[in-house]
């Protein structure tokens, strides 16, 4: 390939970013005087590729919005992380379509690429090893998650049609805030304008999706990630749980994050004690009782038991039954 072919190619590669380009931004890129980027621009143009001038201070070249240019190029290190994110994608969970799609997509980038690079995946993917499964969640339907996603960013009304965790199916109106990925599922949290509350939803529950008209003003916190986890640590759940742990928040997190409870420092007339030498209240709710003894055994830390009387219950008969197997030893 001759060096000024090359260079042409390097000018749409630069233009592919979607951004206004100044001349001077490009000559520079390209080792190319300013008249030159303009002879190269003009090159483009006789090839159909809609190249548009931007006049103004920060005027310069860009393409026209839309425009899909073949082909598209990748370095070895880009090519590398495409295939490497899909992989990682469907591992976690995180897909926006059945793992069919995923895999021709992965296919069809790795018809196209360089011996040498299909090489150095192929070897990367062979010394890789994961410490979980892949995820097994449903996976959100890709129109619905671009619908609820336009809804976010144009502060639109969305209407859903959705099925709760009981089959309860139900239509609502959602001012959705924004979209979160959270342990391989897809969410979306934003306020139902029945009921006037925030709600978090599972985007794969999510049946139908239609952008309505007006717009609403979203809160600027906490962030959506935010609401999502502390959703969770105050869901609903058969088990309300309340406990004081003396402890650092760093210390207490590391085994109860912000997504299963929340902390809380009760309040105090006293001169404040040393972070470490500090209670705090923990409450969580949790469906089932019988992972929390252990947990607090590994805490290491002191603790008080508020509510309710059955995790008291089992603590007790856990410490039991290692009071009697250290005897055995």
């Amino acid at each position: 390939m001759s060096r000024p072919t090359g260079r042409v190619l390097t000018l749409l590669e630069l233009l592919q970013s979607g951004s206004t380009r100044t001349i001077a931004e490009l000559a520079e890129r390209l080792g190319v005087e300013g008249r030159t980027v303009r002879r190269y621009v003009d090159q483009l143009i006789d090839l159909d590729v809609p190249v548009e001038s931007v006049r103004g201070r920060y005027g310069g070249y860009r393409l026209a919005p839309g425009y899909r240019l073949p082909p598209l190029m990748l370095s070895d290190d880009e090519a590398l992380a495409v295939l490497l994110g899909l992989v990682a994608g469907r591992r976690a969970g995180l897909t926006t379509a059945d793992r069919t799609a995923n895999e021709t997509a992965s296919a069809k980038i790795r018809r196209v690429l360089p011996r040498h690079i299909a090489r150095r995946l192929d070897t990367l993917l062979e010394a890789l090893a994961f410490t979980d499964r892949p995820g097994e969640s449903d996976h959100p339907d890709a129109g619905i998650l671009l619908t609820v996603a336009d809804a976010v960013r144009h502060r639109r009304p969305v209407s859903i049609r959705y099925t709760d965790r009981d089959g309860r199916r139900s239509e609502r109106t959602l001012h959705a805030y924004g979209i979160v990925a959270h342990e391989g599922r897809w969410y979306v949290t934003g306020k139902d304008a029945q009921l006037g509350e925030d709600r978090t939803f599972r985007l794969d529950r999510i049946a139908d999706a239609r952008t309505l008209t007006g717009s609403f003003d979203a809160p600027a916190d906490p962030d959506p990630a935010q609401r999502v986890v502390s959703g969770f640590a105050t869901a609903e759940y058969r088990h309300e749980v309340t406990l004081r742990i003396q402890g650092t928040v760093e210390q207490i997190r590391a085994h109860f994050p912000a997504s299963v409870a929340s902390l809380e420092e009760p309040q105090s007339d006293v001169a404040p004690a040393p972070a470490s030498e500090r209670w705090l209240r923990v409450e969580l709710r949790v469906e089932r009782l019988d992972w929390l003894p252990p947990l607090l055994a590994a805490l290491d830390r002191p603790f008080v038991i508020e509510r309710p009387d059955e995790l008291r219950d089992l603590v007790t008969a856990l410490a039991a039954r290692l009071m009697s197997s250290a005897r055995r030893a």
